[in-house]
């Protein structure tokens, strides 16, 4: 039986996908399998990922004849995983020798439904250590619990699929899928869906995973209209959550930090395209709109000065006719 399906999604990546296939390599058991997911690269990746599949042991190669972004190649390798627990990695990031081992080890002690653990941010040459913000470690907790409170930072704001572990009874579920098509934010309904449905979970204090930022070709470093799929993200979450039988305690939560990713992506509006900021803004006030306006009212009240008021302009911003996100 495979234990663990490590799922790696790669597209474009070939400056940094052989560094990321060594340390799946030093991370290799005979019960472990790694599902490489081409999402159609152009640049070179694929003749890696067909050297890798030769020579990683469990490679399974999946290609995709059309790029259909980060969440939707995440998902075809759930469809194809194999393993009693299934994990993520980007195909530009890296692994410490021997980490899986050691994190199949946690989640077999433990025996929830997921695990979080702490990783590595590396830009350059700097290297900083970032901690799921969760107190109890090595513990099993109920995940509903760490949602709040809404003005702090908590475990859905640390949405990273690949700093954890999952069980495959959480596939079974229907709870593991990410929302198909989602160019950027994927991993926030899907940390909220896990919180707010999953019985059991747990942080554990284990440093392994290696997360490249500033990479030129990531999300995150350009300014087109694929950045603007955190508005339909969000507004899955505040739907969602909106449908919770205690949507009155959580949506503060999902409001509040809706709100702080507007504010967040306005505050640097000029590494955008101007068509594209044009339509941050008439997209983000759309949205502010669409939001339970007794909550964001207490939301906006409850944050600092700046994005507040910078948020309550945009409110009053009429939208153009037919803009949706």
């Amino acid at each position: 039986m495979v234990k663990l399906s490590v799922i790696v999604p790669f597209y474009n990546v070939r400056q940094y996908a052989p560094d990321t296939l060594r340390s799946l390599a030093a991370n290799a058991r005979e019960d472990f399998e790694f599902i490489l997911v081409d999402d159609c690269s152009r640049d070179g990746t694929p003749e890696i990922l067909a050297r890798a599949e030769r020579e990683l042991p469990g490679a399974v190669l999946v290609r995709h004849e059309r790029n259909g972004g980060l969440a939707t190649a995440r998902n075809t390798g759930i469809d194809r995983a194999r393993g009693q627990y299934l994990t993520f990695l980007d195909g530009d990031d890296w692994l410490a020798a021997g980490y899986y081992p050691r994190l199949v080890a946690a989640m077999d002690e433990l025996g929830c439904d997921f695990l979080r653990t702490d990783h590595v941010q590396c830009t350059a040459r700097a290297r900083t250590v970032h901690r799921v913000p969760v107190g109890r470690r090595e513990t099993v907790l109920d995940p509903r619990a760490a949602i709040l409170p809404a003005d702090r930072s908590t475990s859905v704001d640390y949405a990273y699929a690949w700093a954890g572990i999952y069980h495959r009874r959480l596939v079974d579920r229907g709870l593991l899928h990410f929302t198909d098509g989602l160019r950027t934010a994927e991993d926030r309904p899907w940390i909220w869906k896990l919180h707010r449905e999953a019985e059991s979970f747990a942080a554990v204090s284990l440093l392994g995973v290696f997360y490249r930022r500033g990479v030129a070709s990531s999300l995150t470093q350009i300014g087109d209209v694929r950045q603007l799929d955190f508005i339909r993200a969000f507004d899955q979450v505040v739907a969602e959550t909106a449908g919770d039988p205690e949507a009155g305690a959580l949506l503060p939560k999902a409001v509040r930090t809706y709100c702080a990713i507007i504010s967040h992506h306005l505050g640097s509006i000029e590494r955008f395209e101007p068509a594209v900021a044009k339509k941050l803004k008439s997209l983000s006030a759309a949205a502010l709109r669409r939001m339970p306006q007794d909550v964001l009212d207490e939301a906006l009240d409850s944050m600092d000065l700046q994005r507040a008021t910078r948020l309550r302009r945009l409110r009053r911003r009429p939208a153009p006719a037919g803009v949706a996100a």
